[in-house]
């Protein structure tokens, strides 16, 4: 997304604050998100992330779901319904972004799950990579995988 600058000298890049985003869900707009990367010990590169993502309950109030992992992994570190009270401060300092989701999107890989936020956010993406429509490697239908190598050949053999 292209930041601008307001008349303040601030930059105006379609995010809010956390208040602005609730209001933003609150007043029937689909959601809100952030995002924070993950970072090993000894990597440049992130190796997973933190999704913050506010949406409406149904019943005029809204919810946080919290989803963390690894990139590249249906297997999350967290999923978590919050309620309002439950929100830590830490999670209130971030900035948001509107957007709209699908409850089946909390299914995907984290990197799926960002582009899908951003995509429907509408925010530029010229630096993100296209993780749904990557080719993916794969074995050829005549390739034979040995099962003793995934531990489900020979007990006595490690």
């Amino acid at each position: 997304m292209n930041a601008q600058t307001d008349s303040g000298g601030e930059q105006q890049d379609g995010r809010m604050s956390f208040d602005e985003a609730v209001r933003h869900v609150s007043l029937g707009g689909a959601a809100a998100f952030a995002v924070t990367p993950v970072f090993e010990d000894d990597q440049e590169a992130a190796a997973g992330a933190r999704i913050y993502l506010l949406a409406p309950d149904g019943k005029g109030g809204y919810f946080m779901q919290f989803v963390a992992g690894p990139f590249f992994s249906a297997a999350y570190a967290a999923n978590e319904r919050l309620a309002p009270q439950d929100i830590p401060e830490r999670m209130r300092e971030l900035r948001y972004m509107p957007t709209r989701y699908e409850e089946d999107w909390l299914s995907d890989q984290v990197q799926l799950l960002i582009q899908k936020l951003m995509q429907a956010s509408g925010a530029e993406m010229a630096h993100m990579p296209d993780y749904k429509n990557a080719v993916r490697p794969h074995a050829e239908a005549e390739v034979v995988f040995p099962v003793a190598f995934i531990g489900k050949g020979n007990p006595t053999k490690h």
